[in-house]
């Protein structure tokens, strides 16, 4: 499968082992429809690459000598955007989550030596086909923030469900960053994002935001202040005070996926649920979100210009399941709003 009617998706391979650059080479290879394009040792080469080729999609290992891929990426995000898909060593170490808030859409753990080769490489372009197909927007810091107009306010939420996919990290951590210390509600999210990867994407929440962010615990206490991660391969779901895990079949291909945690939501808290849906691809979530909305609780989407992927909040909106839909920098204040 290709990108477009006449060429393959080019990828850029940056990796430090030449070993381990030339097996990701003929993993990428491993079908028609792929183009390794260059491979990269350090950050900096992969930036100025980049730059030269306008490759369709990338691959960043983190840890390299000279310049490493965080400041490669920094570099690609800021001068040529590009999708990356960022392979990492361990994926329950936080540190890898750093690379997506510079703009990396996405992580996987790299192979082992005990991995099936044929396997990993139906993921590996499982998942370059898909972020070669995004349309990614540029990351510089410091870009100013917007005023924000203060929200209206129908009454008090008493819990905050979130969903995210594509580019959530970032904004998740964006936007538990920017709430008030002693915010009154619990928080429960649901992530798209690789097998296994939970637990470090929790403890580097916790870390960015200064929140208490873990994988969630079947049958646990919903906390005001507390934040809850939907873990791996179950899905999350709310009742009054608590939340379940639950091992029903996927929906819509997610296990976990946003729509059951916010139909349970709806189904618990009524008009005191606020969803919130985030960057990503696909409509998952969007008829959860309106359950929320037709229960009467608040419903907010981010908008398309601070949107790594537009999918999901589209599909949202166009099933008129959102109330408003604003800038990632605007939502912890509503959220701060809708709260009290």
């Amino acid at each position: 499968m290709t990108l477009g009617l006449d060429r393959p998706i080019r990828v850029l391979v940056a990796d430090d082992s030449e070993l381990f650059r030339d097996l990701l080479a003929r993993v990428v290879a491993g079908e028609p429809g792929f183009d390794v394009v260059a491979v990269a040792a350090d950050g900096n080469a992969a930036a100025a690459l980049a730059r030269s080729l306008k490759p369709d999609v990338i691959t960043m290992d983190l840890n390299m000598p000279d310049a490493d891929g965080f400041s490669g990426i920094a570099r690609i995000m800021a001068e040529t955007p590009t999708p990356i898909l960022v392979l990492t060593a361990n994926r329950e170490e936080a540190v890898g989550f750093r690379a997506l808030s510079l703009g990396a859409l996405d992580i996987l753990e790299k192979p082992q030596a005990t991995t099936d080769l044929d396997e990993y490489g139906r993921l590996l372009r499982s998942r370059l086909r898909l972020l070669a197909g995004v349309k990614v927007i540029r990351h510089m810091r410091g870009l100013r923030e917007r005023a924000a107009a203060a929200p209206r306010v129908a009454g008090r939420a008493d819990l905050v469900v979130i969903g995210a996919s594509l580019g959530g990290p970032r904004a998740l951590a964006s936007l538990l960053r920017g709430l008030p210390r002693g915010f009154p509600a619990p928080i429960a999210i649901v992530q798209h994002i690789a097998d296994g990867f939970t637990e470090g994407l929790a403890s580097w929440l916790a870390t960015e935001a200064h929140r208490d962010v873990h994988e969630a615990r079947d049958g646990e206490a919903l906390v005001p202040g507390r934040v809850v991660l939907a873990p791996t391969g179950r899905h999350l779901v709310a009742g009054e005070g608590f939340v379940r895990l639950s091992d029903a079949p996927p929906v819509a291909t997610f296990k976990p996926s946003v729509t059951p945690l916010f139909l349970s939501a709806a189904r618990a808290y009524g008009a005191r649920a606020c969803g919130v849906i985030l960057t990503g691809m696909g409509r998952d979530g969007a008829e959860g979100l309106k359950a929320i909305k037709d229960a009467g609780g608040p419903t907010l989407a981010q908008d398309e210009a601070t949107s790594a992927v537009f999918g999901m909040p589209r599909a949202a909106i166009e099933l008129g399941a959102v109330d408003r839909v604003l800038p990632l920098d605007e939502l912890s204040r509503a959220l701060a709003e809708l709260t009290r």
